[in-house]
Formats: C-alpha cells, sequence, structure tokens
C-alpha cells in the first residue's frame, strides 16, 4: 500500500517500510537535497567524540560567517531552517504570505495579512524560480539558493536571511541551519529566544568539514546540467515541467504520477499540501537516479 504523502516530503522511509524494503534502496525525490554532495556519513565518522560534550557553537559560527562573508555576530545557528523560521516568525509576530509558499511560515507567524512584510522563498517553493534582482522581501529564505546560483546568499541590505545547511549538504538528520541578520542586536534577540544547546555537538563538529567540501558554483553548474536532463526525461514521458532554476522541478499535471512510481521504489512530493493538488515536485537526482527515474517511468507507462 502507498503511503499518505507527508507535509514536508522525505517520504523514503515510509514507502520502504511498506514496500518491505531496506530504505537505502528506495530513490526519494520527495526531498530536495543536494544530489552532489559530499558523504556526510564520511566526514561525520572522525567527529562522533564529540557527542560525549555540551554545544558551543562560537566557532562554528564563525567559520560559517567567514564562508558567508559577514560579521559572527550577525549569524546565529540554528537545529536546522525549521528553528530559523520559528525563531523569526516569533520575533516579528507578523508576516505576509503570497500562496503557494512553503508551509512552516504560515504555521510559525502569529499573523498572516496583505500588509505586513513579506517573506518569500528563493529560489521559490514549490515553482522553483529565482526572485528577480528588483523583487523586495523582509525575510528571505535561502535554504536552496546556494544550490540554484552558486553563492551562499544575494546579500540584501537591511533583510533578514533564513538558511539551511542540511538542504546544501544533503543532511537533514543533522539539522543545521542559520539566520543572517542585518544588525547584531536582532541577532542577539534572536539567541536569546533560542532553547539553550539547540545546536547538537556533533552538527558543530561536523560543520567545518562540511565548509571545507563546499564547491558551490560546481554544484550549481552540475545541478543545472542534471535539471535539463530532468526536464528532457519527464518531458519523453508526456510530464513537462514548468521551468525552474533550483534542485527540483515542479510537474503541474501529473495525476497518480506517486502512486505509478511507488511501487517501483521511487517517490516523488504530492503538491497537494501547496494547494496544488494533482501536481507533482520532483527533487533532481544525480545521474544514477535519473537512470533509476527513467526505468520506473518506463515501467509504469
Amino acid at each position: 500500500m502507498m503511503p499518505a504523502g507527508g507535509p514536508h516530503g522525505g517520504d523514503g522511509h515510509r514507502l520502504a517500510a511498506a514496500l518491505g524494503l531496506d530504505p537505502a534502496a528506495v530513490l526519494d525525490l520527495s526531498v530536495s537535497l543536494n544530489p552532489l554532495a559530499p558523504d556526510v556519513v564520511a566526514l561525520a565518522r572522525p567527529c562522533l567524540a564529540a557527542l560525549r560534550r555540551y554545544p558551543d557553537p562560537a566557532i562554528a559560527t564563525e567559520q560559517l560567517a567567514e564562508a558567508l562573508g559577514v560579521e559572527p555576530e550577525r549569524v546565529v545557528l540554528t537545529n536546522g531552517g525549521a528553528e530559523a523560521i520559528a525563531l523569526v516568525a516569533a520575533e516579528v509576530g507578523e508576516g505576509r504570505v503570497d500562496e503557494p509558499e512553503f508551509s512552516l511560515y504560515r504555521r510559525h507567524l502569529e499573523r498572516v495579512t496583505p500588509t505586513a512584510p513579506r517573506w518569500r522563498s528563493n529560489p521559490h517553493n514549490p515553482s522553483g524560480r529565482l526572485a528577480a534582482t528588483d523583487e523586495a522581501a523582509a525575510v528571505w529564505d535561502e535554504a536552496f539558493y546556494p544550490l540554484a546560483t552558486g553563492c551562499w546568499t544575494r546579500g540584501d541590505s537591511g533583510a533578514i536571511v533564513l538558511g539551511s545547511l542540511t538542504k546544501v549538504f544533503a543532511c537533514p538528520g543533522l539539522r543545521l541551519g542559520y539566520v543572517l541578520t542585518p544588525d547584531d542586536e536582532l541577532a542577539e534577540r534572536l539567541r536569546r529566544r533560542q532553547p539553550t544547546w539547540s545546536v547538537g555537538s556533533l552538527a558543530l563538529a561536523v560543520l567545518p568539514r562540511l565548509l571545507d567540501h563546499a564547491d558551490l558554483a560546481a554544484w550549481a553548474r552540475g545541478i543545472a546540467a542534471l535539471r535539463t536532463e530532468l526536464v528532457e526525461l519527464l518531458g519523453s514521458f508526456g510530464l513537462p515541467p514548468a521551468p525552474s532554476d533550483a534542485n527540483w522541478v515542479l510537474v503541474p499535471s501529473a495525476p497518480g504520477l506517486r502512486e505509478r512510481l511507488g511501487p517501483e521504489g521511487v517517490v516523488v512530493r504530492d503538491t497537494a499540501s501547496f494547494g496544488l493538488p494533482g501536481g507533482a515536485r520532483i527533487a533532481v537526482p544525480s545521474a544514477h537516479g535519473l537512470e533509476r527515474l527513467a526505468r520506473a517511468l518506463a515501467a509504469t507507462s
């Protein structure tokens, strides 16, 4: 039986359980991660001794700030991008959300009104399109921006930026995100809101190793090439995606695709949670994943 889609994708483990498969045997394209990321398990293995000590984010914060090219006082490390959203939403209280949009903004904001400061994912989730250069927002969610552009941030003056290293480095279980604030005072207020020891010692220890292996420009080029192949593959099976700049594509009309691919061990994201029933959001896979998806589409066509 095909399990129901979760609200944020990442359904591969549920599909594996339903089919009696090893989760590693499932191609999970319902969650949009970097298909070219380094092996986080190998990078984390030498850091396991960090599990014996309490977290101290100071050094990791300085190293991330250096990568971003900003002052460390403006960077707040968080327990994934979800905590970054929750902290900022609690601080600002209200926001404007232009639907369809990532659901966690509405979940955490106290009030969503058309006249409030704008929250905007960039690239937009679920369409995958980058914001125009003259487009403005008070809060930019740049979880996928590095993979779309090869740069860490757009750097809008006065805006709050949310980031997700778990997306960039394909390690959602490690929980690493951040907030880049326009000033030190806001960053300090967010730290006071944050639970003590929010980011675990293992994540903090692995972060410098991840940054050492970062090659944003090469990743963005590689993802663009793989996305082109994905678009051609889907089009050949009558599933033309909408234009995208991200590490995923949106197929506006793909009724039943998730149910068709599930028995083949491939899972895609149902877009009903975005208010787009009948569509699918499909992560850009590696070259091996493209071959696997092609076989699954052929087997179910």
